[in-house]
């Protein structure tokens, strides 16, 4: 394997050489086109190289999301892949080794976590990936990098639903469709931490835990038809779609609002809301490294906590897209990438 030198500083603390060496190839998971879990390969392909802001990171440890499975499918952010083969993933946690300038916040050798620009760029499905500054975070101190590499696109996701669009407070009442899931697990105790009376769908399996994550009030949606014993809720967070947004409309108070969050699961959301007279949007993750960090804080305080339910190697990505498209993860899947 070919080396190029790159010459860096080290982060305060951290002990690093002068010249650091990083491959021009990398391990990779790609898929060549769309299609079932299997479509998941590895293969080498070049390390990125970072341009203007951008950081370098050595990955450790990549999550994955819902919106990797569809678009693996074709659908997703499949319409703005440029190429082919594709190196999915949002997710990672890792380790900076290169800078864009000498003095820069997150110098060679800092651990940090944060969202990718895939499909714009490379995805984190790598054992390298280039960042930019604005959407990374020192890793949480509390956290190992398997840890942190759940936290950044599904807390964000819930903290932009929660805090940003709902703004959760004393006294609210907020409906969780699918409290146990990724994002879910964290709108539930975000919700909750700010004040906000919490109900939750999800399984009997998951109840008890939500539970403990911050839900006053947990349905089984296997045996009770939530808008039979919900009603007058102020928000209500949908994690599902379709079936379960038609019936969310009977249960918020008038001029409450409705959050939907999986692209293309309703199409009419607006319309039959704006009928009902209730407020409604969609909601996109912002990759925000401000707000990442004091999600960051919340984790080490112990105020939040990230559920890790299963853990691959990269190799074992296809299995791993085949669990998740299960349906039955609690908290994160996530990909363990090269050693700590």
């Amino acid at each position: 394997m070919r080396f190029r030198p790159l010459r860096t500083a080290s982060a305060p603390g951290i002990e690093a050489l002068a010249v650091s060496e990083i491959p021009e190839r990398m391990r990779a998971v790609v898929f060549d086109a769309p299609g079932a879990p299997d479509v998941l390969h590895e293969a080498t392909a070049p390390v990125p190289s970072p341009v203007l802001s951008e950081v370098l990171v050595r990955v450790v440890a990549a999550g994955i999301n819902p919106i990797d499975a569809k678009t693996r499918q074709g659908a997703g952010v499949s319409g703005a892949i440029s190429s082919y083969p594709a190196i999915p993933g949002f997710d990672f946690s890792g380790v900076v080794v290169h800078s864009p300038y000498e003095s820069h916040p997150f110098a060679p050798g800092t651990p940090v976590f944060g969202m990718a620009s895939f499909p714009r760029s490379g995805g984190t499905y790598a054992e390298y990936v280039a960042v930019p500054s604005l959407s990374l975070a020192r890793k949480p101190a509390s956290l190992s990098h398997v840890e942190a590499a759940g936290v950044p696109l599904a807390a964000l996701t819930a903290w932009g639903l929660i805090v940003e669009t709902a703004h959760a407070h004393e006294g609210q009442r907020i409906l969780i469709h699918a409290g146990s899931g990724g994002v879910g697990h964290f709108a539930v105790q975000f919700a909750a931490y700010f004040g906000a009376h919490v109900t939750a769908t999800g399984s009997a399996r998951n109840a008890s835990w939500m539970r403990e994550l911050g839900a006053s009030v947990v349905i089984d949606h296997t045996t009770t038809r939530f808008d039979e014993v919900v009603n007058d809720v102020d928000v209500v967070i949908d994690l599902v779609g379709a079936d379960t947004g038609t019936r969310s409309l009977r249960v918020i108070r008038p001029g409450g609002l409705y959050i939907l969050v999986p692209t293309g699961s309703w199409p009419d959301y607006a319309t039959a809301a704006s009928a009902a007279g209730i407020r409604a949007t969609s909601y996109k993750v912002v990759p925000d490294g401000g707000a990442l960090a004091t999600i960051a804080r919340l984790l080490d305080s112990g105020a939040v906590q990230v559920y890790v339910d299963r853990v691959f190697d990269l190799s074992d990505a296809a299995e791993a897209h085949a669990v998740l498209e299960e349906g039955h993860t609690r908290g994160k899947i996530v990909l363990r990438v090269s050693d700590d």
